[in-house]
């Protein structure tokens, strides 16, 4: 039985495979794209916090496209380093911020008072699903595990975003599901490592 972390392996070659070769010949650098995600999830967030969020749906979908190509990339030609894993990192947390912004911005505007203490809680919640993982594995804890990563709060983000012409509670429910799910794959990471550090 495939697990999550095989299954989002397995996903994301699908999706770089048939770009291989275009990447290859376009002689990008890996940071190039990861700097190109950034700046397109700051459109998006300008375009949510000015209420045009089918474009914004999109544009976080392709954030998204690019954050999984920069690390294909730097795989493919070779080039993968410590620092460009760093900055991948460092730029995704800002880019997670600056969607909420945009969010935050909107909600503001409309008076949205439950969906902004949501946007509150699903930064809360995003930061740390990474953070833990990242301290695990700076104490030498690999940490495998996680229900929701990043990934999926980019997709369920943009659905979100692209639902609401027709379904107004769709950005609702979007802020909730990430939410619950953050601090769900935040109490797995927890309990994964207490029970690695009780056999050491």
């Amino acid at each position: 039985m495939i697990n999550l972390a095989e299954f989002r392996k397995i996903a994301a070659r699908r999706i770089t495979e048939p770009l291989k070769t275009t990447l290859i010949k376009s002689r990008l650098k890996p940071n190039t794209l990861t700097w190109l995600a950034l700046a397109i999830s700051i459109i998006a967030a300008g375009t949510i916090a000015t209420n045009h969020l089918l474009i914004s749906g999109f544009l976080v979908l392709l954030s998204g496209l690019f954050d999984i190509l920069d690390g294909a990339l730097a795989r493919l030609t070779n080039q993968a380093t410590r620092f460009g894993a760093l900055l991948d990192s460092t730029f995704d947390r800002i880019s997670d911020a600056v969607l909420l912004l945009g969010l935050l911005v909107l909600y503001l505007m409309s008076g949205g008072t439950t969906e902004m203490v949501l946007i509150f809680l699903a930064l809360v919640s995003s930061f740390l699903t990474s953070y833990v993982r990242a301290r695990a594995e700076g104490l030498g804890i690999n940490c495998p595990v996680g229900l929701f990563t990043r990934a999926e709060r980019v997709i369920i983000l943009a659905l979100g975003l692209l639902l609401d012409p027709l379904y107004k509670f769709s950005i609702f429910i979007a802020l909730l599901l990430v939410v619950v799910l953050g601090f769900v794959t935040v109490g797995q990471r927890l309990i994964y490592v207490w029970q690695q550090t009780k056999s050491q």
